[in-house]
């Protein structure tokens, strides 16, 4: 029997990469290849890319230059670049890195094993339709045994907001919806595998819906169903939009108690003017309202956000604005980015706020929200929570897991827990993580 052929896969970007990246080891595992973490060593190198930041093609462009010599040491050697780069820039990366054998979007990656097959004689393949089959369709059964017991489920993709700011409607098209027995299929396969957590992704995963046999799903209605299954013991959803934050949704989080009380909700400014500007579609009225209401219904609910500074057009008012939202929201955790001029949209074509500005209010927020995600974690020592152990710690004897509102805790534990949700009582507490001590009162 030969040796089958490796496979090395480079992620970039967002969470939904990161499960489009598993799916396509999964493919390529079918047509006889296995992961490498050494591009070294490969027999295919993908690039999985992300278009969101500023520079993302050149990224990509500086990391092929580094496989210029892995493809004159090994001739066999095919290279591919998948994503939202691969959507934007097309037969443009071919022409610009000849060394590329085949360029294949986001939605067209299930046809990745087809296009290797046609590499032949210098022959180049290149994918980048929206093509009317589902992808998720032609994508294997998730495998017999999961490596990890949290994993993510995509149920949405696209985006129909375009803001003013954003390439995902180009990148990633309109918004579409899995069907909900495809998503709870592929659910039962993961818990079968020893999955006991499942996020579902989506760009604007609240806005799923799908209407089957007369009935209307909502992501409300989908996530009561996958709670229905006994070993799926937490269920979380990224990314929402304010504006599809539906009352049973919203609900939900009082209601449903396999539904972790955490939600990351972007809003990107303070200012209605530059909401405006943005396009978001929404004031801050309506998004505090959200948030007021999910925290009467679960008081102790995690709320994560996006900022953008440095938009074009905003004032140093405007982004008073957003430092008095962050103090009336408080966020547990938030990320936040200067920003980045993406060509193509209607932001790119207006005066720009000085770099040395977009720096200095990048390091004014993100000293706030820094101080807030640090007062979150203090108010949880001395408490105990239910902590899924994932993964070994960098230290002996050390595993880490995490809590219902999705912070990492480090716990003196052996790796036959992992998979587990133990009972861990917080004794310190870091600007990203937590410490504790488990209690080993019970386990799941």
């Amino acid at each position: 029997m030969t040796d089958k052929k490796k496979l090395f896969i480079k992620s970039y970007g967002c969470q939904m990469n990161v499960y489009d990246s598993q799916r396509m080891l999964e493919l390529m595992a079918n047509a006889g290849y296995q992961s490498t973490s050494d591009p070294t060593t490969a027999d295919l190198i993908l690039l999985n890319t992300c278009h969101i930041r500023e520079k993302a093609a050149e990224k990509v462009y500086s990391e092929l230059g580094r496989y210029k010599t892995f493809k004159e040491q090994n001739s066999e050697l095919q290279i591919g670049v998948a994503g939202c780069v691969a959507q934007a820039e097309g037969e443009e990366i071919v022409k610009r890195q000849p060394l590329v054998d085949f360029v294949v979007g986001p939605q067209a990656y299930h046809q990745i094993p087809n296009m290797v097959k046609n590499l032949k004689n210098g022959r180049k393949e290149i994918n980048t339709d929206f093509p009317a089959e589902d992808k998720f369709e032609f994508l294997p059964r998730r495998p017999k045994k999961s490596i990890k017991p949290a994993a993510f489920l995509t149920v949405q993709e696209g985006c129909d907001k375009f803001c003013a700011f954003c390439v995902v409607p180009y990148t990633r098209g309109t918004e579409v919806s899995r069907s909900p027995d495809s998503v709870i299929l592929e659910a039962e396969n993961l818990v079968d595998s020893g999955v006991v957590e499942i996020t579902l992704l989506g760009q604007n995963v609240n806005a799923y819906r799908v209407e089957q046999n007369g009935s209307v799903w909502t992501l409300a209605t989908l996530i009561k169903e996958l709670a229905k299954i006994s070993q799926l013991h937490r269920i979380r959803f990224t990314t929402s939009h304010p504006n599809d934050m539906s009352r049973d949704l919203m609900n939900l989080f009082g209601d449903e108690e396999k539904l972790m009380p955490y939600l990351h909700l972007p809003i990107q400014s303070g200012s209605n003017n530059i909401l405006k500007a943005m396009n978001r579609r929404h004031t801050v009225s309506q998004y505090l309202d959200v948030i007021n209401r999910l925290r009467i219904i679960r008081p102790d609910i995690a709320v994560s956000g996006d900022f953008i500074v440095g938009f074009p057009g905003e004032t140093l008012s405007d982004f008073k604005d957003t430092l008095t939202l962050c103090e009336q929201v408080r966020y547990a955790q938030a990320f936040s980015f200067k920003y980045s001029r993406r060509i193509g949209t209607p932001a790119a074509e207006r005066p720009e706020v000085s770099e040395n500005e977009k720096l200095s209010r990048l390091h004014q927020l993100q000293s706030v929200l820094t101080l807030h995600q640090k007062d979150f974690h203090r108010k949880m020592i001395g408490n105990e929570y239910p902590v899924l152990i994932e993964r070994r710690g960098k230290e002996t004897g050390q595993v880490v897991g995490k809590t219902p509102y999705s912070q990492p805790v480090f716990v003196k534990e052996s790796i036959d827990k992992i998979g587990k949700i133990l009972p861990v009582r917080i004794h310190s507490s870091h600007t990203n993580s937590l410490q504790g001590i488990s209690c080993h009162q019970h386990s799941y």
